[in-house]
């Protein structure tokens, strides 16, 4: 049961530290006309940001296996992306190779913010 309470206390503060960067993006991108190339990336680096405070959070609240568990952070982080794509888009798209970027940045620095 702690599991699940610490796993949703990271998908939750990882997905609203999200939405506020996004939002933030959104908003520049409007006021400052960024081009697309600086968009995607830092939409790619809002997904490690939040994905890296969300495995600290895991493996703070878990205080064992913390990469592990920062991993799983990651890693639901992705499946909720992934899941809601499918929702909203009938699919996941057809460029693979951001779909593998995208798994491997959630991974990798949830994996890292659980072991910080």
């Amino acid at each position: 049961m702690r599991t699940l309470k610490v796993l949703t206390r990271s998908l939750f503060f990882s997905y609203l530290l999200s939405a506020l960067l996004l939002t933030g993006l959104a908003f520049g991108l409007f006021q400052f006309k960024l081009s697309p190339s600086r968009v995607s990336g830092a939409v790619y680096g809002i997904y490690a940001l939040s994905c890296f405070l969300g495995g600290l959070l895991a493996g703070k609240g878990m205080k064992t296996r913390r990469f592990f568990w920062g991993l799983a952070s990651g890693l639901l982080y992705f499946a909720v992306l992934a899941a809601m794509s499918i929702l909203l888009n009938s699919g996941l798209g057809n460029d693979t190779q951001k779909l593998i970027t995208v798994l491997g940045i959630c991974m990798v620095s949830g994996m890292v913010g659980g072991m910080a």
